[in-house]
């Protein structure tokens, strides 16, 4: 890309990556050289969008330009941590499309609700721009398709959140599961039991002081505001979010994939692709709110083909205690062993026991890394958009609507279209996208 070119990355740089992800500066300047650094500006001042400024500020080979944030409380926060660990002092603006605009930037990291994700990240593909984009990819399948598309014709490089897939506890399961210790593994699963709260039933309020409400909006349809359908908990409401299914289930769905798909390769069988069979079951049993997701949901995903298998997704975010050992995690069971994959360990049990274990935590810092390398190399990011974080994140959406409408689906993997099921169509985007906040043509 025009930017980086000009930028002229050192063919060495790369050396240093290595022990960039660990390293956590503190003031002390330990950037590589200007024309090494990748320039990037970040949308979202707050939640994830705080942890993201943090580690891309902290990574020798990055340098935050421009931070852009609806709610201009968030900003000095942020700017204060950037300019604490990079050095310099970011600029701030409450309007991402001046990130957009400007030539000076490489790359744009997306942190902010689910319903923000889409448009930013395609107008950034169209600018010349790489994307780092939280998960999951969007807020439903049509917007997700539609940036893959924007990322292929314009040939960019766009990294999705799940940073569990650039952990080396993640890399070191997989290894052990290629070296074929689990057999032929037919059944995976995933699960989300830790125990979450009400966020009651607060009324309509006034609009702090200083908001683009209407702009925060975006796409979705403007309702009057509320501190529910706000900061944090947006992800509760079918208009901004994905409930938790795409908040941490598809962490613990797309962990489960990996593993299952490194259990394929074990055995030389086809690759597991998507499913051609969504079923869902479940509601809001537990708490008396205003969720509108469930709070207890089972999920049951066939993969059809030479070989079929199944992946099942639990949600109990009402239980106080673990399962498996994990309380939210992935497994895949063989013929000869299994697997159990936490946030902060593996462990792989045979007949007589546990057999192999590894451990390590899960912050993105590896995964910005892995990032920064595949903008120079234009290599494929450990999650890739369209071959691994679009994928995982279609898994959230079919669940979800499997869930809206009580019934099984089928999916024709190659279309992401549901057969014949026009109701099951019809939430695959949003009836419309709220004018101006259209999706941008690829």
């Amino acid at each position: 890309m025009a930017s980086v070119n000009r930028r002229n990355f050192l063919t060495g740089a790369a050396a240093g990556f290595a022990t960039i992800g660990s390293t956590r500066l503190q003031g002390e300047s330990k950037k590589a050289g200007a024309n090494e650094r990748v320039r990037v500006g970040v949308v979202g001042a707050g939640g994830r969008a705080l942890s993201l400024n943090r580690s891309f500020a902290e990574n020798a080979f990055a340098e935050i330009v421009t931070i852009a944030d609806l709610d201009p409380r968030r900003l000095p926060r942020a700017v204060e941590d950037v300019y604490r660990l990079q050095g310099s002092k970011p600029k701030t603006t409450n309007d991402f499309r001046h990130l957009i605009d400007d030539p000076s930037l490489d790359a744009i990291v997306v942190g902010t609700p689910d319903h923000w994700h889409a448009i930013p990240s395609i107008m950034a593909c169209l600018a010349g721009k790489d994307v780092y984009v939280e998960k999951p990819d969007s807020h439903n399948i049509v917007e997700g398709m539609r940036m893959v598309a924007a990322m292929r014709k314009h040939k960019r490089i766009i990294q999705m959140g799940s940073q569990h897939r650039s952990t080396k506890r993640l890399q070191s399961a997989l290894e052990y599961i290629k070296t074929g210790a689990l057999g032929r593994c037919l059944v995976a699963k995933a699960w989300e039991s830790s125990r979450q709260g009400s966020i009651g039933h607060p009324k309509d309020s006034r609009v702090p002081a200083g908001i683009n409400y209407d702009m925060w909006c975006g796409a979705a349809p403007k309702k009057p505001f509320n501190v529910n359908r706000f900061h944090g908990r947006w992800r509760w409401f079918f208009d901004y979010g994905t409930g938790d299914l795409g908040n941490d289930g598809v962490h613990r769905l797309d962990m489960a994939v990996a593993a299952f798909q490194a259990a394929c390769e074990a055995q030389g069988e086809s690759p597991l692709g998507l499913p051609s069979a969504i079923s869902a079951s479940g509601g809001k049993w537990y708490f008396d709110d205003a969720q509108e997701f469930p709070d207890t949901l089972q999920v049951t995903y066939q993969y059809a083909g030479q070989s079929p298998r199944i992946l099942t997704y639990e949600m109990r975010v009402w239980c106080p205690y673990q399962y498996l050992g994990e309380s939210e995690g992935s497994a895949v069971f063989g013929d000869k062993g299994y697997i159990v994959l936490g946030n902060r360990r593996w462990r792989a049990f045979d007949r007589s026991g546990q057999v192999a274990a590894g451990e390590g935590d899960s912050h993105e810092r590896p995964h910005v890394q892995n990032f920064i390398e595949c903008i120079k190399s234009r290599k494929k990011p450990y999650c890739d958009l369209e071959t691994v974080g679009h994928p995982a994140s279609v898994l959230c959406h079919s669940g979800n609507i499997s869930a809206r409408l009580g019934r099984q689906l089928h999916l024709d993997t190659k279309t992401e279209m549901f057969k014949d099921d026009k109701q099951a169509n019809a939430l695959r985007g949003r009836p419309e996208w709220r004018k101006p906040w259209v999706l941008p043509v690829v």
